[in-house]
């Protein structure tokens, strides 16, 4: 590996540590854990274990790029970048037809809005509240006594939309466990909460606007009930990326990496030749 350059992204989220190793225009390994306590730890721990899975160690790395609430407590990175210009770019380097990214993490979500370059042009954000976001989803499965990863299976078996109508989550929540004491199905409730974050989302591309291609990042964006409720609400197809939606942080800040070294490397050899020269 000693002459292919490999770089690295951390996305240290409210939940999980996302982390990419990237050689030369690919990703060749990657890791998903529990951001847990202690965010520094824990972005450690997930490099190492990338790094692990593809035979590599930190000196082979040629630069760092952490992201991700938890960016501000990476001593390990080279450099910090915002979550929003990450899930932009590890968003058009899946898929470069890419114009509006729906960015669903565990405390907040994003509206991003990209021009034909991948540049971020306009985004909105819901971090006031955790309607809209995977830790709402996380309440309503504890209501359910299902797993997380379920939601989405049972939205699928729905035979009608009951409204949530409440965008507070503990004003949901009540709301859900009335259903539930009338005598309603549970997934019937539950493609209606979906709808019910869709349509907040809705509102924030009001703002923002809307556009195809439509791309779903995030761990929220493995829930298939999810997509179909962003769909219908917004009207709009969602791409299916071959990677795991939860790691579009981690490699558009290890794509980042990759480019910010190598611009780093031609600024050397100019700086260099602009001595020889002078000498």
């Amino acid at each position: 590996m000693s002459n292919i350059i490999v770089t690295a992204g951390v996305d240290v989220g409210s939940l999980g540590t996302k982390t990419v190793i990237f050689a030369d225009g690919k990703i060749i390994g990657s890791s998903i854990i529990p951001t847990g306590l202690d965010s520094t730890e824990n972005g450690l721990k997930g490099l190492e274990i990338a790094l692990q899975s593809v035979g590599l160690e930190r000196q082979d790395l040629k630069f760092i790029v952490a992201t991700g609430y938890g960016r501000i407590l990476a001593p390990y990175a080279n450099k910090t970048i915002t979550e929003i210009t990450c899930h932009a770019r590890g968003a058009y380097f899946i898929h470069p037809q890419t114009r509006t990214i729906i960015d669903m993490g565990g405390q907040d979500c994003k509206a991003i809005r990209l021009d034909e370059d991948g540049n971020v042009t306009d985004f909105a954000m819901n971090d006031k509240c955790a309607a809209g976001t995977g830790r709402f989803l996380e309440v309503m499965d504890n209501v359910f006594k299902v797993k997380l990863e379920e939601l989405g299976p049972l939205a699928l078996q729905a035979t009608k939309v009951l409204s949530v109508s409440s965008t507070c989550t503990v004003f949901a929540e009540s709301e859900t466990v009335s259903l539930l004491a009338r005598g309603e199905k549970p997934e019937n409730i539950i493609i209606g909460i979906h709808y019910a974050i869709a349509n907040r989302i809705n509102g924030m591309f009001a703002r923002v606007g809307i556009e195809s291609d439509l791309f779903f990042s995030g761990g929220v964006a493995k829930n298939l009930g999810m997509r179909k409720a962003l769909e219908d609400v917004l009207n709009v197809k969602i791409v299916e990326p071959e990677q795991d939606p939860q790691l579009v942080g981690a490699i558009g800040a290890a794509v980042i990496a990759y480019d910010l070294y190598q611009r780093s490397e031609k600024n050397n050899d100019r700086d260099s030749s602009n001595h020889q020269k002078s000498a």
